[in-house]
């Protein structure tokens, strides 16, 4: 492919590379049971995989990565053995319930562990801050299967959508995610009323504990969480929570933190960063009813302002943990990051080349929901490998930005016989040199 034009190779860890992750997914898949092989079809590990790949890649549609084929490097990069047409793929993957997914998930993760990738993540006395936000990713007003929410508008008209809820494992200071198996928002078959997004975050809590039994962790969520049920819940499996909280949707809490004003309990506290002239002004409590028909849910609260010459900005929280002066400014920290859920996890899924929103295909069980699994599984080893693995790291420091990255990526998987991910990641950042046409003359 022509010589290296740098001398210098950044270091690869072996199980955290894109190579070793893609086998790692590959033997995941494999464990699937695959109702078709003992017919002689195609084997559904090479399906899962060739979407996976398509994502992985960030294909812009179905059909594009069915042109594109380069089964060479399927081959030979996601140990793909026959690569299914868009048809093949779409009729193996649609009856395959999303739960056979979760094992990948889980083993991704796990490698994180044991390279020691995870150990900036930890937020607060070992506890990893994990957001939860719900979020759509298909709408439609004639598509839709029997999984499909479903709104009635007032013209009688109806919208089916998918949504799921995505959980991400963030911190303050790191810009890389981990995102962990999201929780599907749909509906079971024969059932009229639409599931919720509570009813999935109780489904998802009871998975996390099952995965992770002796992780600690603190869920940060938007005010919508900030009920009685949940912080149960949260609290019957060892979860520990930052959640927002809104004076119109909590007055009774609001008024017992003024009562308890008047009565010289709550605390304030100013913070100044001159450098960025911004002032952090602090108002708190603890062991506050979280409202008059749950009394007995005893909740923490804090009221942040961030004041700068340009505007002034308010949040309010409830947690269970304690506040106090020493604590509240970082327990703030924990409570804003939560957008990065919003703008890390499904804006980079929507805006930086995952193409989220796109319809690869919905089929009538569980196609739509699959592909939204393995998009994310795509996310979490991208987001594994940023990290983890120093040449993927120098590459991107390299080109500057993903969205780059990802083109460079795709026209070198097309154009060139590659060994391996690493190879193409070599390429990037060595630089390639090209070679000089050859033409043929007719002498007549």
């Amino acid at each position: 492919m022509g010589c290296p034009m740098a001398s210098v190779p950044p270091k690869v860890r072996k199980h955290l590379s894109a190579d070793a992750l893609f086998a790692l997914v590959r033997s995941s898949f494999a464990t699937i049971p695959d109702p078709h092989r003992a017919h002689g079809d195609m084997a559904l590990t090479d399906a899962l995989m060739s979407a996976f790949a398509m994502f992985s890649l960030k294909a812009p549609s179905l059909l594009a990565f069915d042109k594109e084929r380069a089964e060479g490097n399927l081959h030979t990069i996601y140990g793909i053995e026959r690569v299914p047409c868009d048809t093949q793929m779409r009729e193996l993957l649609d009856p395959i319930s999303p739960k056979w997914l979760r094992p990948a998930f889980r083993s991704v993760f796990r490698q994180l562990q044991r390279g020691k990738a995870l150990e900036a993540m930890p937020f607060l006395d070992g506890h990893y801050l994990l957001a939860l936000d719900g979020t759509e990713y298909f709408s439609s007003k004639t598509i839709h299967c029997a999984s499909c929410l479903h709104r009635v508008h007032r013209n009688s008209s109806i919208t089916y959508a998918h949504q799921m809820l995505g959980a991400a494992i963030i911190h303050p200071d790191q810009r890389a995610v981990i995102p962990l198996m999201p929780e599907p928002i749909a509906n079971d078959d024969g059932t009229d009323k639409n599931d919720c997004e509570r009813n999935a975050a109780k489904r998802f809590v009871a998975k996390l504990r099952q995965d992770h039994p002796h992780l600690k962790f603190i869920i940060t969520e938007d005010s919508l969480s900030s009920n009685a049920p949940h912080i149960e819940t949260l609290q019957h499996y060892d979860l520990h929570y930052i959640l927002g909280v809104k004076e119109g949707d909590h007055p009774f809490l609001f008024q017992q933190v003024q009562a308890a004003e008047q009565a010289g309990r709550v605390t304030y506290y100013e913070r100044h960063d001159r450098t960025a002239r911004v002032m952090h002004r602090f108002r708190f409590v603890n062991d506050m009813s979280l409202n008059a028909s749950n009394i007995d849910v005893r909740v923490n609260f804090i009221e942040y302002w961030e004041i700068s010459d340009a505007k002034a900005q308010h949040f309010s929280w409830v947690t269970d943990l304690r506040v106090s002066k020493r604590t509240v400014f970082h327990l703030m920290r924990g409570g804003r990051a939560r957008w990065k859920i919003e703008n890390e996890t499904f804006n980079t899924l929507k805006n930086q080349g995952y193409h989220f929103e796109h319809n690869y295909g919905h089929g009538e069980q569980h196609l739509s929901v699959v592909f939204a699994m393995l998009m994310t599984l795509a996310f979490l080893v991208d987001q594994a490998q940023q990290l983890g693995c120093a040449l993927f790291q120098a590459v991107w420091a390299k080109l500057g930005s993903k969205r780059l990255l990802w083109e460079r990526m795709r026209a070198l998987f097309y154009t060139y016989a590659l060994a391996s991910m690493r190879q193409l990641f070599e390429a990037l950042f060595y630089g390639l040199k090209k070679p000089t046409p050859v033409f043929s003359f007719d002498s007549a």
